[in-house]
């Protein structure tokens, strides 16, 4: 049931959290058993957002041992050779729009191009959303102006989700996406950046627009307008 029920969400770009005696041994004892561990790693192979534990932070005697164990089982997962793979074959017999066909495209140019890392404009995060359904292995930038968006994105697999101002031109657009990359950490100069918008700027699902841009190669982030942290992420 659980496999089935990660899949829908993803499918749908719903955000799937995985929780409840995930490491419940680790109430009482600085190690998990075999089979939680199992459990933490099958539930990242079946595309699993966000994994929470509950007693064992809030309650037991191993709260700081507990997160970092699950931090380490997901690090590895995600290093397995053969999980990109099986992230892909979850998209078997799914219906597919323009948008879909975009961030596909996005993740694979992202990919050819060895970029540092991807920046989405999002107004509701339904791009972003989608875009994390693709398990692209550059970090994501999701760049919106209103705050309830970067707070629903932050249990999002893979996005960094950060308030900026829309942009009003394509110049501008490029050129805040790059600010942005730099200012938080995800590019270095001189490296390429995938740039995911749509126009017109604001409309929400309209997106349309694929660029790749550099990182100026001796220059550093001057800040992006309108560019802070959501309260709560």
């Amino acid at each position: 049931a659980q496999k089935k029920i990660l899949r829908a969400a993803r499918q749908r770009g719903v955000p799937a959290i995985v929780a409840t005696q995930m490491l419940e041994s680790m109430t009482s004892s600085p190690a998990p058993t075999r089979a939680e561990a199992s459990d933490v790693a099958n539930a990242v192979y079946e595309g699993a957002d966000a994994l929470m534990l509950s007693a064992e932070t809030a309650a037991g005697d191993y709260p700081l041992e507990a997160v970092a164990i699950m931090n380490r089982i997901m690090e590895r997962v995600e290093r397995d050779p053969l999980w990109p793979g099986l992230m892909d074959a979850e998209h078997a017999g799914m219906d597919i729009d323009d948008v879909d066909a975009l961030v596909a495209a996005a993740r694979k140019a992202a990919e050819a191009s060895s970029t540092a890392c991807m920046v989405v404009f999002t107004t509701l995060g339904g791009t972003a959303r989608r875009m994390s359904r693709e398990r692209p292995l550059q970090p994501v930038l999701a760049l919106t102006p209103k705050p309830e968006t970067a707070r629903r994105l932050a249990l999002v697999w893979g996005l960094e989700p950060r308030l900026g101002d829309q942009p009003i031109s394509l110049e501008g657009l490029t050129d805040d996406a790059v600010e942005a990359a730099m200012l938080y950490g995800l590019a270095e100069p001189g490296q390429r950046i995938l740039i995911l918008a749509g126009t017109p700027f604001g409309a929400p699902g309209a997106a349309n627009l694929l660029r790749l841009a550099h990182a100026p190669a001796h220059s550093a982030p001057r800040g992006v307008k309108g560019a802070r942290r959501a309260r709560g992420t």
